[in-house]
């Protein structure tokens, strides 16, 4: 019988119904201005339509809210419309009604929210694994994995589970749950984490956390807690109902024994109820997120815009958010007299046979610099250190300084300095080394985007702290903070570390945090507000998100928070005003001026007020 009793509600309480409701008042406004006689006034219908929602939302919330917090809005609403068809009123009766469905409707549409996020997560998580039992390998759902069982993993493989290497070299694309911007290099004794992908050699490793204790799900699990630790807008008309409504019952029951006029006392619960005050908040946000939405920039609920305007410290993710995501060569040093590009030219050449994203990036960069590349010959690489190769007569040796150890091929002073310098300043390097000796090198970084400075400068004139959280050695965050202006650096973060940091930060103020990978949809969850850069973003970060950048302009960020601001101050406007209105109303009503016809008109009126003062919001310049 309650579900029969909720779809009925439900259905009244949608937009066609509502907009039927506001037809119908309509009709009636026109008719009694025409002194038209029908059999029954229009109103009747708005009334029931309008009428019957908000009585079993004030019902509801008798029976089952707690308190204080069974007094709402809606009883008030509902008591004065009650009240007005005592007194044969229909057209006050039926205007609180619709207006305040009106307000509910409006509200629903700019809280609305998509719940997919968790589900691609879940998606992410590996379905088997290849596991060596009784020297067979075979394949078996990943659930069937225990702690202890020895796992091949091929190249371009999902690992399934947490584990250790015991054989083997490989580099280990970890995005997913360090957000690191290069594959890491593994070899025995390394750990690697579930849900990660095996980009190079075939490895062995043994099991260490399986099934829930994965890191992976570790991951999934703190954005379901997170999700659970959303709680849902509460309206700012039922805040106040704790006071408005014995307030309102006060007023009219003194009209009523003062001036022994009972349609002073309805006139007065008609005007003290609080429409304008519930489409303030609303109208304002659904204004902002228009705004916002012209401008590449997507709100998914108006609690995310008024957190957002109250934001003390903003919080950055570092790869594919103050960066590109993309490597690029950023020097490159030649020793010993040989020519930088006749370098580049040799280490594109060498480096054009390989898979790994340094040397495709140190290929990429050649051509771009229209460099021809002569023909490589002898190519051999190994996994995660670095290959060699022949060309133009030339046998090189491109890679990292242990590779070209193993290789029986030491650093010069000169070089060795050079590449601390670049890891100092955050850059990956790849040695290039001829007959025993290196010949020169190459830096690859990250590139910042362009408008990253200016962004980070404005946000701190606005009062706004700024802090980088990142999975990236504490060198590399260094490098880009000072490069942008940020000064607090938390670096070497996994994802629960992340989140802990939010937490942590939130003791002391309200936190949002800007992310695009997989790794940062819990620490977007734990945030009061999360922004995810929509473009480039991956789908669970955008998802977990509040709100989405679908350009990954940066420059937004200062136009967001000045907006969030403005929406705020407008709220607080409306609010100010609409209380301002029904406080004169009141007094006109105890004095018999206003009657409930024309206190619902001017009740009306100060509540298209407030619509007005927030549209105003929709194309107001905040560059």
């Amino acid at each position: 019988m309650s579900s029969y009793i909720k779809k009925i509600n439900d259905f009244l309480a949608g937009l066609p119904m509502t907009v039927v409701g506001g037809v119908f008042l309509i009709l009636s406004l026109v008719f009694r201005h025409t002194d038209t006689k029908l059999p029954a006034d229009p109103a009747w219908v708005t009334v029931i339509i309008c009428g019957i929602p908000l009585l079993y939302l004030s019902v509801w919330r008798i029976i089952h809210n707690k308190g204080i917090s069974k007094i709402s809005s809606a009883l008030l609403i509902t008591a004065a419309m009650i009240a007005a068809i005592c007194i044969g009123d229909l057209f006050a009766a039926g205007e609180v009604a619709f207006i305040m469905e009106i307000g509910a409707i409006l509200e629903d549409m700019t809280t609305e929210r998509a719940k997919k996020g968790l589900k691609k997560l879940i998606s992410l998580a590996p379905t088997q694994g290849r596991v060596i039992r009784g020297g067979t390998e075979t394949m078996i759902p990943a659930a069937e994995i225990k702690a202890g069982d020895l796992l091949r993993v091929l190249p371009g493989e999902t690992i399934p589970a947490d584990g250790k290497i015991v054989s083997g070299e490989t580099s280990v694309d970890q995005s997913i749950v360090t957000g690191e911007s290069l594959p890491v290099d593994k070899t025995v004794g390394d750990s690697v984490f579930c849900g990660t992908i095996n980009r190079f050699g075939t490895v062995d490793l043994t099991a260490t956390k399986v099934g829930s204790d994965s890191s992976l799900q570790k991951l999934i699990r703190m954005v379901e807690e997170a999700e659970q630790k959303q709680a849902p807008t509460q309206r700012i008309a039922d805040k106040w109902a704790s006071w408005l409504v014995p307030a309102a019952l006060l007023i009219a029951i003194l009209a009523f024994v003062i001036t022994g006029d009972i349609v002073r006392a309805v006139t007065v619960m008609v005007v003290f109820c609080p429409c304008a005050l519930v489409l303030s908040t609303p109208t304002a946000i659904m204004a902002a997120i228009g705004q916002a939405a012209k401008h590449g920039v997507i709100i998914k609920s108006g609690e995310a815009l008024e957190i957002m305007g109250k934001t003390d410290t903003i919080a950055f993710d570092k790869t594919g958010t103050l960066t590109c995501g993309k490597l690029e060569v950023s020097e490159v040093a030649a020793f010993g007299g040989m020519d930088p590009d006749t370098l580049l030219r040799l280490a594109a050449s060498a480096e054009s046979k390989s898979e790994h994203p340094l040397g495709k990036a140190i290929t990429e960069y050649a051509k771009q610099k229209q460099i021809p590349l002569p023909p490589c010959d002898h190519f051999r690489m190994q996994a995660g250190k670095g290959i060699c190769a022949e060309t133009e007569g030339h046998a090189l040796c491109c890679g990292n300084e242990k590779f070209l150890s193993e290789n029986g091929i030491a650093l010069s002073e000169k070089a060795a300095e050079k590449a601390a310098q670049f890891r100092n300043e955050g850059k990956a390097s790849v040695l290039v080394a001829e007959n025993g000796a290196v010949i020169g090198m190459l830096a690859l970084s990250d590139v910042l985007r362009p408008e990253t400075a200016e962004m980070v400068e404005k946000l701190h004139a606005l009062g706004t702290k700024t802090v980088l959280l990142t999975g990236d050695h504490r060198k590399t965050a260094e490098y880009f903070a000072k490069q942008v202006g940020i000064r607090e650096i938390r670096a070497d973060l996994l994802p629960e570390e992340k989140v802990s940091a939010i937490a942590q930060m939130q003791k002391h103020g309200t936190v949002c945090m800007i992310g695009d990978g997989v790794n940062d949809a819990p620490a977007l969850k734990t945030a009061d507000v999360g922004v995810a850069m929509g473009s480039m973003g991956s789908d669970i970060a955008v998802e977990s998100a509040d709100i989405a950048l679908t350009t990954d302009d940066l420059a937004k960020l200062p136009y967001l928070k000045r907006l969030s601001v403005a929406t705020r101050n407008t709220i607080k406007t409306a609010i100010t005003i609409s209380m301002c209105i029904n406080f004169v109303a009141v007094t006109l009503s105890v004095l018999g001026i206003l009657n409930p016809t024309t206190g619902a008109l001017v009740h009306n009126a100060g509540s298209c007020f407030v619509v007005l003062i927030a549209a105003l919001l929709y194309d107001r310049k905040f560059d």
